[in-house]
Protein backbone atom coordinates (compact mmCIF):
# COMPACT_ATOMS: atom_id res chain seq x y z
CA UNK A 1 0.00 0.00 0.00
CA UNK A 2 1.12 3.59 -0.81
CA UNK A 3 -0.22 6.93 -0.04
CA UNK A 4 0.11 10.36 -2.13
CA UNK A 5 -0.55 13.56 -0.54
CA UNK A 6 -0.28 17.12 -2.15
CA UNK A 7 -0.95 20.46 -0.67
CA UNK A 8 0.24 23.77 -2.32
CA UNK A 9 -1.39 27.35 -2.47
CA UNK A 10 -0.01 30.39 -4.29
CA UNK A 11 -2.56 33.07 -1.76
CA UNK A 12 -1.42 33.39 1.75
CA UNK A 13 -1.57 30.55 4.17
CA UNK A 14 -1.71 31.01 7.62
CA UNK A 15 -3.15 27.65 8.95
CA UNK A 16 -2.63 26.43 12.82
CA UNK A 17 0.39 24.59 13.56
CA UNK A 18 -1.88 21.55 14.32
CA UNK A 19 -3.76 21.50 10.94
CA UNK A 20 -4.57 18.69 8.70
CA UNK A 21 -5.23 18.48 5.21
CA UNK A 22 -6.06 15.73 3.39
CA UNK A 23 -6.70 14.42 0.36
CA UNK A 24 -9.47 11.69 -1.28
CA UNK A 25 -9.44 8.46 -0.03
CA UNK A 26 -9.77 6.93 -3.54
CA UNK A 27 -6.51 4.67 -4.22
CA UNK A 28 -4.62 4.91 -7.96
CA UNK A 29 -2.20 2.09 -9.40
CA UNK A 30 0.69 2.92 -11.46
CA UNK A 31 3.56 0.92 -12.90
CA UNK A 32 2.95 -1.79 -10.07
CA UNK A 33 2.82 0.60 -7.22
CA UNK A 34 -0.80 1.90 -5.75
CA UNK A 35 -1.08 5.15 -4.03
CA UNK A 36 -3.10 6.16 -1.22
CA UNK A 37 -4.05 9.33 0.55
CA UNK A 38 -1.97 10.36 3.81
CA UNK A 39 -2.77 13.15 6.13
CA UNK A 40 0.66 15.18 7.47
CA UNK A 41 0.54 18.19 9.65
CA UNK A 42 3.72 19.36 7.93
CA UNK A 43 3.91 23.14 6.57
CA UNK A 44 6.01 25.14 5.19
CA UNK A 45 5.48 28.78 4.66
CA UNK A 46 7.33 31.72 2.39
CA UNK A 47 7.13 35.49 1.89
CA UNK A 48 4.65 38.41 0.58
CA UNK A 49 2.80 37.64 -2.23
CA UNK A 50 4.16 34.75 -2.92
CA UNK A 51 3.54 32.76 0.01
CA UNK A 52 2.47 29.68 -0.43
CA UNK A 53 3.01 26.29 1.99
CA UNK A 54 4.20 23.43 -0.45
CA UNK A 55 4.36 19.60 1.20
CA UNK A 56 3.72 16.35 -1.19
CA UNK A 57 4.69 12.92 -0.05
CA UNK A 58 4.29 9.90 -1.66
CA UNK A 59 4.82 7.37 0.37
CA UNK A 60 4.72 3.49 0.20
CA UNK A 61 4.15 0.98 2.77
CA UNK A 62 6.70 -1.42 4.08
CA UNK A 63 4.54 -4.43 4.19
CA UNK A 64 4.29 -4.09 0.21
CA UNK A 65 6.99 -3.92 -2.22
CA UNK A 66 6.79 -1.16 -4.48
CA UNK A 67 8.66 -3.34 -7.73
CA UNK A 68 10.05 -6.46 -7.79
CA UNK A 69 13.06 -3.90 -8.28
CA UNK A 70 13.50 -3.41 -4.92
CA UNK A 71 13.48 -7.70 -4.58
CA UNK A 72 17.11 -8.52 -3.48
CA UNK A 73 19.53 -6.43 -4.93
CA UNK A 74 20.41 -4.78 -8.36
CA UNK A 75 22.86 -4.86 -10.76
CA UNK A 76 25.73 -3.04 -8.64
CA UNK A 77 25.02 -4.03 -4.62
CA UNK A 78 22.14 -3.88 -3.05
CA UNK A 79 20.71 -0.36 -0.93
CA UNK A 80 17.18 -0.36 1.14
CA UNK A 81 15.86 2.91 0.61
CA UNK A 82 18.19 6.18 -1.32
CA UNK A 83 17.29 9.85 -0.76
CA UNK A 84 17.72 11.47 -4.22
CA UNK A 85 17.47 15.64 -4.69
CA UNK A 86 15.11 15.87 -7.31
CA UNK A 87 14.26 18.38 -9.78
CA UNK A 88 11.68 16.26 -12.06
CA UNK A 89 13.59 17.04 -15.21
CA UNK A 90 15.18 14.34 -17.65
CA UNK A 91 17.68 13.64 -15.83
CA UNK A 92 16.60 13.09 -12.56
CA UNK A 93 13.56 11.17 -13.84
CA UNK A 94 16.02 8.80 -15.47
CA UNK A 95 18.25 8.23 -11.61
CA UNK A 96 14.72 6.65 -10.21
CA UNK A 97 14.28 3.91 -12.22
CA UNK A 98 18.38 3.90 -13.07
CA UNK A 99 18.80 3.50 -8.87
CA UNK A 100 15.91 0.81 -8.31
CA UNK A 101 17.71 -1.44 -11.17
CA UNK A 102 21.25 -1.16 -10.24
CA UNK A 103 20.61 -1.26 -6.40
CA UNK A 104 17.47 -2.63 -5.90
CA UNK A 105 16.42 -0.11 -3.37
CA UNK A 106 13.38 2.47 -2.79
CA UNK A 107 14.11 6.13 -4.11
CA UNK A 108 12.94 8.65 -1.83
CA UNK A 109 12.50 12.20 -4.44
CA UNK A 110 13.23 15.10 -2.58
CA UNK A 111 12.84 18.74 -3.73
CA UNK A 112 14.01 21.91 -1.98
CA UNK A 113 12.34 25.41 -3.10
CA UNK A 114 15.09 28.12 -2.60
CA UNK A 115 13.59 30.46 -4.28
CA UNK A 116 14.03 29.06 -8.02
CA UNK A 117 9.89 29.56 -8.73
CA UNK A 118 6.78 28.20 -8.05
CA UNK A 119 6.72 27.06 -11.77
CA UNK A 120 9.41 24.68 -11.21
CA UNK A 121 7.53 22.93 -8.48
CA UNK A 122 4.33 22.32 -10.25
CA UNK A 123 3.21 18.86 -11.34
CA UNK A 124 6.30 17.06 -9.06
CA UNK A 125 4.02 14.52 -7.57
CA UNK A 126 2.99 13.03 -10.96
CA UNK A 127 6.32 13.68 -12.16
CA UNK A 128 7.80 10.56 -9.39
CA UNK A 129 4.82 9.19 -9.42
CA UNK A 130 5.78 7.82 -13.09
CA UNK A 131 9.12 7.51 -12.21
CA UNK A 132 8.39 4.61 -9.74
CA UNK A 133 9.53 7.18 -6.71
CA UNK A 134 8.11 5.65 -3.65
CA UNK A 135 8.03 8.88 -1.63
CA UNK A 136 8.43 12.91 -2.52
CA UNK A 137 8.80 15.18 -0.49
CA UNK A 138 9.33 18.87 -0.86
CA UNK A 139 10.00 21.75 1.29
CA UNK A 140 10.55 25.11 1.40
CA UNK A 141 13.82 26.46 2.36
CA UNK A 142 13.27 30.01 1.19
CA UNK A 143 13.59 31.80 4.80
CA UNK A 144 16.68 29.53 5.82
CA UNK A 145 18.35 30.09 2.94
CA UNK A 146 18.52 33.93 2.38
CA UNK A 147 18.81 33.98 6.67
CA UNK A 148 21.12 30.92 7.38
CA UNK A 149 23.35 30.78 4.43
CA UNK A 150 23.26 33.70 2.34
CA UNK A 151 23.37 36.40 4.83
CA UNK A 152 26.63 35.29 6.65
CA UNK A 153 28.18 35.35 3.35
CA UNK A 154 26.93 38.97 2.83
CA UNK A 155 28.01 40.03 6.63
CA UNK A 156 31.56 37.89 5.86
CA UNK A 157 32.07 40.14 2.06
CA UNK A 158 32.71 37.02 0.50
CA UNK A 159 33.01 37.22 -3.01
CA UNK A 160 34.96 34.50 -5.37
CA UNK A 161 37.78 35.70 -7.74
CA UNK A 162 36.88 39.59 -7.56
CA UNK A 163 33.41 38.93 -8.99
CA UNK A 164 31.33 35.78 -7.91
CA UNK A 165 28.48 36.26 -5.30
CA UNK A 166 28.32 32.99 -4.33
CA UNK A 167 24.91 31.99 -5.48
CA UNK A 168 24.88 28.66 -6.09
CA UNK A 169 27.57 27.62 -3.95
CA UNK A 170 25.65 28.85 -1.11
CA UNK A 171 22.34 27.15 -2.19
CA UNK A 172 23.83 23.73 -1.90
CA UNK A 173 24.62 22.85 1.73
CA UNK A 174 21.24 23.71 2.44
CA UNK A 175 19.73 21.57 0.10
CA UNK A 176 21.87 18.72 1.26
CA UNK A 177 21.51 19.16 5.00
CA UNK A 178 17.54 18.76 4.06
CA UNK A 179 18.54 15.67 2.15
CA UNK A 180 20.41 14.41 5.09
CA UNK A 181 17.15 15.64 7.78
CA UNK A 182 15.05 13.80 5.09
CA UNK A 183 16.71 10.61 5.10
CA UNK A 184 16.93 10.18 8.39
CA UNK A 185 13.23 10.71 9.10
CA UNK A 186 12.28 7.78 6.39
CA UNK A 187 15.14 5.85 7.43
CA UNK A 188 17.53 6.23 4.32
CA UNK A 189 20.82 4.41 4.23
CA UNK A 190 22.00 6.55 1.03
CA UNK A 191 21.79 9.91 -0.93
CA UNK A 192 21.63 10.42 -4.66
CA UNK A 193 22.42 13.28 -6.83
CA UNK A 194 22.52 14.19 -10.46
CA UNK A 195 25.40 16.38 -9.97
CA UNK A 196 28.08 15.58 -13.51
CA UNK A 197 31.73 14.61 -12.39
CA UNK A 198 33.27 17.88 -14.21
CA UNK A 199 31.26 20.85 -12.05
CA UNK A 200 31.44 22.16 -8.58
CA UNK A 201 28.40 20.49 -7.28
CA UNK A 202 29.08 17.24 -6.95
CA UNK A 203 31.46 18.31 -4.21
CA UNK A 204 29.26 20.71 -2.47
CA UNK A 205 26.96 18.11 -1.76
CA UNK A 206 29.10 15.19 -0.89
CA UNK A 207 31.18 17.10 1.90
CA UNK A 208 27.95 18.17 3.43
CA UNK A 209 26.68 14.29 3.18
CA UNK A 210 30.25 13.22 4.63
CA UNK A 211 29.95 16.28 7.94
CA UNK A 212 26.41 15.51 8.88
CA UNK A 213 26.32 11.91 8.46
CA UNK A 214 29.17 9.89 7.28
CA UNK A 215 27.61 6.73 7.48
CA UNK A 216 24.96 7.50 4.25
CA UNK A 217 25.79 6.09 1.16
CA UNK A 218 26.51 8.17 -1.43
CA UNK A 219 25.00 7.31 -5.20
CA UNK A 220 26.25 9.71 -8.21
CA UNK A 221 24.98 8.11 -11.21
CA UNK A 222 26.55 10.42 -13.56
CA UNK A 223 30.33 9.14 -12.34
CA UNK A 224 28.50 5.27 -12.46
CA UNK A 225 26.02 4.98 -15.85
CA UNK A 226 27.12 4.42 -18.93
CA UNK A 227 24.57 7.43 -20.23
CA UNK A 228 26.42 10.54 -21.57
CA UNK A 229 23.98 12.94 -23.01
CA UNK A 230 20.59 14.25 -23.28
CA UNK A 231 19.56 11.24 -26.22
CA UNK A 232 20.67 8.00 -24.35
CA UNK A 233 18.78 9.53 -21.01
CA UNK A 234 15.86 9.79 -23.61
CA UNK A 235 16.30 6.02 -25.05
CA UNK A 236 16.81 4.38 -21.16
CA UNK A 237 13.42 6.26 -19.87
CA UNK A 238 11.44 4.66 -22.84
CA UNK A 239 12.89 1.29 -21.97
CA UNK A 240 11.79 1.39 -18.28
CA UNK A 241 8.71 3.24 -19.58
CA UNK A 242 9.46 6.17 -17.52
CA UNK A 243 7.68 9.71 -19.45
CA UNK A 244 10.26 11.69 -21.14
CA UNK A 245 9.05 15.16 -19.44
CA UNK A 246 7.76 17.52 -22.01
CA UNK A 247 9.61 20.57 -21.71
CA UNK A 248 11.82 22.90 -24.37
CA UNK A 249 15.27 21.90 -23.96
CA UNK A 250 17.02 25.24 -23.14
CA UNK A 251 20.36 26.26 -24.67
CA UNK A 252 21.75 27.44 -21.35
CA UNK A 253 22.47 25.28 -18.53
CA UNK A 254 20.73 27.74 -15.83
CA UNK A 255 20.68 27.37 -11.74
CA UNK A 256 18.22 29.80 -10.08
CA UNK A 257 17.39 30.67 -6.62
CA UNK A 258 16.51 33.85 -4.52
CA UNK A 259 19.61 35.24 -4.69
CA UNK A 260 20.59 34.91 -8.09
CA UNK A 261 20.47 32.86 -11.48
CA UNK A 262 23.64 31.95 -13.41
CA UNK A 263 23.51 30.89 -17.25
CA UNK A 264 26.33 28.70 -19.08
CA UNK A 265 26.82 26.61 -22.36
CA UNK A 266 25.72 26.95 -25.79
CA UNK A 267 27.82 30.43 -27.03
CA UNK A 268 28.78 31.41 -23.59
CA UNK A 269 31.39 28.55 -23.58
CA UNK A 270 33.59 31.02 -25.75
CA UNK A 271 34.63 33.80 -23.82
CA UNK A 272 35.11 35.87 -26.59
CA UNK A 273 30.78 35.95 -27.49
CA UNK A 274 28.94 38.41 -26.23
CA UNK A 275 26.01 37.51 -24.52
CA UNK A 276 22.85 37.54 -26.16
CA UNK A 277 20.46 40.24 -24.96
CA UNK A 278 17.26 37.99 -24.86
CA UNK A 279 19.05 35.96 -22.35
CA UNK A 280 18.64 37.94 -19.10
CA UNK A 281 15.55 36.40 -17.39
CA UNK A 282 15.83 38.51 -14.26
CA UNK A 283 17.20 41.79 -15.20
CA UNK A 284 16.56 44.52 -18.38
CA UNK A 285 19.17 45.68 -19.86
CA UNK A 286 20.61 48.45 -18.76
CA UNK A 287 20.08 50.94 -22.12
CA UNK A 288 16.01 49.68 -21.36
CA UNK A 289 16.28 50.92 -17.66
CA UNK A 290 14.01 53.59 -16.76
CA UNK A 291 16.21 57.04 -17.77
CA UNK A 292 14.80 58.10 -14.33
CA UNK A 293 17.23 57.19 -11.29
CA UNK A 294 15.51 55.13 -8.22
CA UNK A 295 16.43 56.35 -4.87
CA UNK A 296 16.02 53.60 -1.72
CA UNK A 297 17.34 53.06 1.99
CA UNK A 298 18.93 49.96 2.95
CA UNK A 299 18.63 49.36 7.15
CA UNK A 300 21.24 47.40 8.80
CA UNK A 301 22.07 46.16 11.86
CA UNK A 302 24.78 44.28 13.17
CA UNK A 303 25.54 43.75 9.33
CA UNK A 304 22.51 42.66 8.34
CA UNK A 305 20.08 43.81 6.44
CA UNK A 306 16.59 44.42 7.91
CA UNK A 307 14.58 47.04 5.92
CA UNK A 308 14.09 48.60 2.84
CA UNK A 309 12.66 52.51 3.07
CA UNK A 310 12.00 52.34 6.50
CA UNK A 311 9.87 48.80 6.07
CA UNK A 312 11.27 45.88 8.27
CA UNK A 313 10.83 42.67 6.47
CA UNK A 314 11.59 39.10 6.34
CA UNK A 315 15.38 38.02 5.31
CA UNK A 316 13.69 36.01 2.35
CA UNK A 317 11.21 39.12 1.64
CA UNK A 318 13.20 41.40 1.54
CA UNK A 319 15.91 39.99 -0.65
CA UNK A 320 12.74 38.89 -3.08
CA UNK A 321 11.81 42.91 -3.29
CA UNK A 322 15.22 43.76 -4.07
CA UNK A 323 15.32 41.91 -6.60
CA UNK A 324 12.42 43.07 -8.23
CA UNK A 325 13.47 46.85 -7.92
CA UNK A 326 17.17 45.78 -9.08
CA UNK A 327 16.07 43.90 -11.87
CA UNK A 328 14.13 46.71 -13.45
CA UNK A 329 17.05 49.20 -13.47
CA UNK A 330 19.12 46.21 -14.84
CA UNK A 331 21.55 45.90 -11.65
CA UNK A 332 23.61 43.17 -11.06
CA UNK A 333 24.92 41.13 -14.19
CA UNK A 334 28.45 39.92 -13.86
CA UNK A 335 30.05 38.54 -16.65
CA UNK A 336 33.32 36.26 -15.50
CA UNK A 337 35.46 33.03 -16.31
CA UNK A 338 36.27 31.56 -12.73
CA UNK A 339 38.43 28.51 -11.88
CA UNK A 340 36.36 25.66 -10.96
CA UNK A 341 37.13 23.76 -7.55
CA UNK A 342 38.02 20.40 -10.28
CA UNK A 343 40.56 22.06 -12.06
CA UNK A 344 39.14 23.93 -15.38
CA UNK A 345 37.66 27.34 -16.35
CA UNK A 346 34.16 27.77 -17.13
CA UNK A 347 32.87 31.02 -18.42
CA UNK A 348 29.40 32.03 -16.58
CA UNK A 349 27.22 34.97 -16.49
CA UNK A 350 25.22 35.49 -13.13
CA UNK A 351 22.28 38.05 -12.67
CA UNK A 352 22.30 39.21 -8.87
CA UNK A 353 20.51 42.14 -8.29
CA UNK A 354 18.75 42.39 -5.23
CA UNK A 355 22.69 40.62 -3.61
CA UNK A 356 24.35 43.48 -5.76
CA UNK A 357 22.42 46.27 -3.62
CA UNK A 358 22.93 44.23 -0.27
CA UNK A 359 26.39 43.66 -1.00
CA UNK A 360 26.83 47.80 -1.84
CA UNK A 361 24.72 48.73 0.99
CA UNK A 362 26.85 46.57 3.41
CA UNK A 363 30.12 47.32 2.24
CA UNK A 364 29.55 50.64 2.61
CA UNK A 365 28.33 51.30 6.00
CA UNK A 366 31.32 49.20 7.29
CA UNK A 367 33.63 52.27 5.77
CA UNK A 368 31.89 54.11 8.70
CA UNK A 369 32.31 51.47 11.23
CA UNK A 370 34.89 49.72 11.02
CA UNK A 371 38.86 50.98 11.43
CA UNK A 372 42.12 50.48 8.96
CA UNK A 373 43.22 47.02 10.69
CA UNK A 374 39.90 45.67 11.14
CA UNK A 375 38.67 46.24 6.95
CA UNK A 376 41.89 45.94 6.26
CA UNK A 377 41.98 41.59 8.06
CA UNK A 378 38.43 41.44 7.06
CA UNK A 379 39.11 41.68 3.60
CA UNK A 380 41.81 38.76 3.77
CA UNK A 381 39.32 36.78 5.88
CA UNK A 382 36.86 37.64 3.06
CA UNK A 383 38.68 35.78 0.56
CA UNK A 384 39.30 32.62 2.14
CA UNK A 385 35.87 32.52 3.83
CA UNK A 386 34.60 32.88 -0.50
CA UNK A 387 36.88 29.92 -1.39
CA UNK A 388 35.43 27.21 1.40
CA UNK A 389 32.19 28.52 0.40
CA UNK A 390 32.69 27.68 -3.23
CA UNK A 391 34.71 24.55 -2.34
CA UNK A 392 31.72 23.12 -0.58
CA UNK A 393 33.06 23.67 2.68
CA UNK A 394 30.07 25.14 4.65
CA UNK A 395 30.66 22.64 7.83
CA UNK A 396 33.82 23.09 8.11
CA UNK A 397 35.22 24.14 11.25
CA UNK A 398 36.85 26.82 9.59
CA UNK A 399 34.65 28.07 8.18
CA UNK A 400 32.38 28.15 11.49
CA UNK A 401 35.31 30.44 13.54
CA UNK A 402 35.98 32.68 10.51
CA UNK A 403 31.84 33.29 10.56
CA UNK A 404 32.30 33.97 14.51
CA UNK A 405 34.57 36.88 14.16
CA UNK A 406 32.69 38.02 10.71
CA UNK A 407 29.56 38.30 13.46
CA UNK A 408 31.79 39.88 16.41
CA UNK A 409 33.57 42.57 14.06
CA UNK A 410 30.45 43.35 12.98
CA UNK A 411 28.18 44.13 15.89
CA UNK A 412 28.66 47.86 15.70
CA UNK A 413 27.75 47.73 11.92
CA UNK A 414 24.41 49.42 12.42
CA UNK A 415 22.86 52.03 10.36
CA UNK A 416 21.17 53.18 7.01
CA UNK A 417 22.47 53.47 3.35
CA UNK A 418 21.12 55.49 1.04
CA UNK A 419 21.33 53.71 -2.60
CA UNK A 420 21.04 55.50 -5.98
CA UNK A 421 19.67 52.97 -8.76
CA UNK A 422 20.23 53.89 -12.39
CA UNK A 423 20.87 52.15 -15.62
CA UNK A 424 22.63 49.21 -14.41
CA UNK A 425 24.59 50.97 -11.48
CA UNK A 426 24.54 51.27 -7.68
CA UNK A 427 25.68 54.51 -6.46
CA UNK A 428 25.89 55.61 -2.72
CA UNK A 429 23.73 58.92 -2.33
CA UNK A 430 24.73 58.71 1.91
CA UNK A 431 25.34 56.51 4.90
CA UNK A 432 24.62 57.13 8.09
CA UNK A 433 25.27 55.12 11.54
CA UNK A 434 25.21 55.88 15.58
CA UNK A 435 28.41 53.81 15.45
CA UNK A 436 30.20 55.76 12.96
CA UNK A 437 33.97 56.67 13.98
CA UNK A 438 33.57 59.20 11.62
CA UNK A 439 34.30 62.71 13.24
CA UNK A 440 33.73 66.00 11.43
CA UNK A 441 35.65 68.04 13.77
CA UNK A 442 38.57 65.53 13.00
CA UNK A 443 38.64 65.35 9.62
CA UNK A 444 37.25 69.08 8.68
CA UNK A 445 40.19 71.08 7.23
CA UNK A 446 39.33 73.84 9.75
CA UNK A 447 41.87 73.77 12.65
CA UNK A 448 40.62 71.12 15.52
CA UNK A 449 41.72 70.99 19.09
CA UNK A 450 41.92 67.39 18.56
CA UNK A 451 43.94 66.56 15.84
CA UNK A 452 47.04 69.55 15.73
CA UNK A 453 48.65 69.32 11.86
CA UNK A 454 51.99 70.30 13.77
CA UNK A 455 51.90 66.96 14.84
CA UNK A 456 51.92 65.57 11.62
CA UNK A 457 55.50 66.22 10.65
CA UNK A 458 57.05 64.01 13.92
CA UNK A 459 54.41 61.25 12.38
CA UNK A 460 56.11 61.52 8.94
CA UNK A 461 59.78 61.08 10.66
CA UNK A 462 59.03 58.04 12.59
CA UNK A 463 56.85 56.67 9.82
CA UNK A 464 59.17 57.19 6.91
CA UNK A 465 62.57 56.47 9.39
CA UNK A 466 62.86 52.64 7.67
CA UNK A 467 63.02 54.26 3.49
CA UNK A 468 65.08 57.08 4.76
CA UNK A 469 67.81 54.32 6.80
CA UNK A 470 67.56 52.51 3.08
CA UNK A 471 68.42 55.41 1.73
CA UNK A 472 71.54 56.61 3.31
CA UNK A 473 72.89 53.18 3.13
CA UNK A 474 72.52 52.83 -0.48
CA UNK A 475 73.90 56.39 -0.86
CA UNK A 476 76.86 55.56 1.27
CA UNK A 477 78.09 52.87 -0.31
CA UNK A 478 77.59 54.30 -3.77
CA UNK A 479 80.53 56.31 -2.53
CA UNK A 480 82.53 53.39 -2.31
Amino acid sequence: MAHLQVVTSTKPLIPPSNIECKLGSKASEFGGVTFHTLTTRNFSLSQGSKTKAIQAVLASDKETDASTATKGSGLRGKLNKVVLAYSGGLDTSVIVPWLRENYGCEVVCFTADVGQGISELEGLEAKAKASGACQLVVKDLTEEFVKDYIYPCLRAGAVYERKYLLGTSMARPVIAKAMVDVAKEVGADAVAHGCTGKGNDQVRFELTFFSLNPDLQVVAPWREWDITGREDAIEYAKKHNVPVPVTKKSIYSRDRNLWHLSHEGDILEDPANEPKKDMYMMSVDPEDAPNKPEYLEIGIVSGLPVSINGKELSPATLLSELNDIGGRHGIGRIDMVENRLVGMKSRGVYETPGGTILAAACRELESLTLDREAIQFKDIMALKYAELVYAGRWFDPLRESMDAFMENITKTTTGSVMLKLYKGSVIVASRKSPYSLYREDISSFESGQIYDQADAAGFIKLYGLPMRVRAMLEKEQGKK
